[in-house]
């Protein structure tokens, strides 16, 4: 089994993350007008300027933590380090 940088816990985070910043850029997107030119109104919907956006950053602060979450077994950084 080959040492990898990251444990489990450590993916899981980051798989959530994407998740999570995959569903914040949907909820951001929406439908155009029916004829291309009028003004939609649900451009301003509480769903695309303040949940999207929640959800958007906490996935990328759940990106850095998973990245920088230390493993809680100590054996995997000894073997990491090689000592």
């Amino acid at each position: 089994m080959k040492d990898f940088a990251f444990g489990k816990e450590n993916f899981v985070l980051i798989a959530i993350a994407v998740v999570l910043i995959i569903i914040g850029f949907a909820l951001m997107s929406g439908a155009a007008s029916s004829d291309g030119v009028s003004f939609n109104p649900k451009l301003f919907s509480t769903q695309r300027i303040v949940i999207a956006p929640i959800l958007t950053v906490l996935g990328f602060a759940l990106v850095i933590i998973g990245i920088l979450k230390k493993p809680k077994d100590t054996s995997d950084i000894e073997t990491i380090s090689g000592k």
